[in-house]
């Protein structure tokens, strides 16, 4: 059985109408880590919009994703300062040291997400990754691996 009770108390929070979508997914978001499929339905009945509009929405803006994400979401700036300074090494490195692919993002232990973003807004510091959210400038293929392996020591894998 899938547990709703986060949607709950973020529909209690914005309210259950249409114009709460967006704050309710995000709500969502955080706690699942993505948009679970189990919840399309429950939220069309509580807001009383169709689950055509909530996928539209869910599939519109870029910060939400349908697939699950790992523990540790690293994105790997490719815009233009990053990707001429090397950034498309770094994020080959990542890859191989996760066993990743352009195709398949997170690890099955569900422990790490890499995808590569258009943007970081950390130009002056490229090349740049995030993980979690947290700016890591002037990266190098061998400092990201090195990220990578000290947060699976820290993690005992």
């Amino acid at each position: 059985m899938f547990d709703y009770s986060v949607l709950d108390r973020a529909i209690e929070k914005f309210g259950n109408e249409e114009k709460s979508l967006i704050a309710v997914l995000q709500e969502a978001q955080e706690h699942y880590r993505y948009l679970p499929k189990e919840i399309f339905p429950y939220l069309a009945e509580k807001l009383n919009v169709s689950e055509a509009k909530i996928f539209g929405v869910a599939t519109f803006y870029e910060n939400f994703s349908l697939e699950q994400k790992g523990k540790y979401v690293i994105k790997v700036c490719d815009g233009t300062a990053c990707h001429v300074r090397h950034s498309v090494p770094i994020l080959e490195a990542l890859r191989k040291e996760l066993g990743l692919s352009e195709e398949k993002k997170t690890t099955d232990d569900l422990m790490f997400t890499v995808e590569t973003v258009a943007c970081l807004g950390a130009c002056s510091s490229a090349p740049a990754i995030t993980l979690n959210n947290e700016i890591y400038p002037t990266m190098t293929p061998e400092t990201a691996v090195a990220l990578v392996k000290s947060i699976k020591e820290k993690e005992g894998k």
